[in-house]
């Protein structure tokens, strides 16, 4: 496979763990020193979070409060090689919400990603979410 199927698989694999509740999916998407943070429209930066763990206990009180089903869907798939262990991408987000019989569309917005090759997987070292707007 090339580079960009694998970086396009892992953010596959990481969207499809957290719309099927599988935290622990989402938790090996991230690498044990990765830095996570993310502004939602013109708000303040949540972050730095630092390491799994951090990250983690954000991403399961976010999926526990929700009672919908999410889809987080990823496209607009930009790869930079920086070396044969590190990578950059850029995608776009689409996050869309069904209940009650009712397909809504909730935001969109942007993945800035920096991966780390561990073990013969891509991880993301450094995740950056930029959403338009609140939901």
């Amino acid at each position: 496979m090339s580079l960009r199927n694998d970086i396009e698989n892992a953010l596959a694999r990481y969207a499809l763990a957290y719309d099927d509740g599988d935290m622990d999916g989402v938790e090996t998407s991230f690498g044990e020193q990765a830095v996570f943070t993310m502004r939602i429209g013109d708000g303040d930066l949540v972050g730095p979070l630092h390491g799994r763990d951090e990250i983690m206990g954000l991403f399961r009180g976010a999926h526990e409060s929700q009672s919908d089903q999410r889809r987080h869907i990823t496209t607009n798939v930009l790869v930079e090689e920086v070396d044969e262990k590190n990578v950059r991408s850029v995608s776009y987000l689409l996050i869309t919400s069904a209940a009650d019989g009712a397909l809504t569309v909730l935001t969109t917005g942007k993945y800035e990603d920096e991966w780390t090759r561990t073990g013969g997987e891509w991880v993301l070292a450094k995740r950056h979410i930029a959403l338009d707007l609140p939901y």
